[in-house]
């Protein structure tokens, strides 16, 4: 009895244990522009890449941003994202010669939101049009809207992987303690 009421306390520990932390979050691996880089030529598109693959629920990129602002606080793209594997991008667009902070947000594979920002030098080479700013970041035409009036992905998703594993440590705990409690008080064999 001793040796099964210690195995079932050890299988306890071992499922509060395992409960723990599920994965860590995605991490920046690369960037189109990476941090502190000097951009001479407009690339395609601005990009993150993590570790892993990104959680895009619905395949719609709601919970997922790139936005690109100016040392005078303009911001310059139409804010649509697209999400590809552990890659998500936007469209590249620029206005005059200087420095720059993209801004991004992500869906981490492990349910929860990680967001960071970089910062580059914008210098062409040779005459490039410069894009006009905005004073309000791009809402992938009329895609992304918030209450407060700013813009944001709409319906993001909150998907807590973390959270799911808790409860059902916590469920698997006490369904263990249950039958341990009840190994222990039954009635003994004569």
């Amino acid at each position: 009895m001793r040796r099964a009421v210690a195995a079932l306390t050890l299988a306890a520990i071992a499922v509060l244990v395992s409960a723990g932390p599920a994965s860590a979050h995605n991490y920046l691996v690369a960037s189109t522009p990476a941090d502190g880089e000097v951009l001479t030529a407009l690339p395609e598109q601005f990009s993150v890449t993590t570790n892993e693959a990104l959680l895009d629920l619905g395949g719609s990129g709601s919970g997922f941003g790139i936005e690109v602002r100016d040392a005078a606080g303009l911001y310059y793209g139409d804010g649509c994202v697209t999400v590809d594997g552990a890659t998500m991008s936007a469209a590249a667009t620029l206005g005059e010669p200087g420095e720059y902070t993209l801004v991004y947000q992500l869906v981490s594979a492990d349910g929860h939101t990680v967001s960071d920002a970089l910062t580059f030098e914008w210098a062409p080479v040779g005459d490039v049009e410069a894009s006009k700013g905005s004073s309000s970041p791009g809402d992938c035409n009329g895609l992304y809207t918030r209450g407060d009036g700013a813009q944001a992905p709409a319906g993001a998703a909150s998907f807590d992987l973390d959270t799911v594993l808790w409860i059902a440590g916590a469920l698997a705990a006490v369904a263990i303690a249950v039958l341990i409690t009840l190994l222990v008080l039954r009635p003994k064999r004569q």
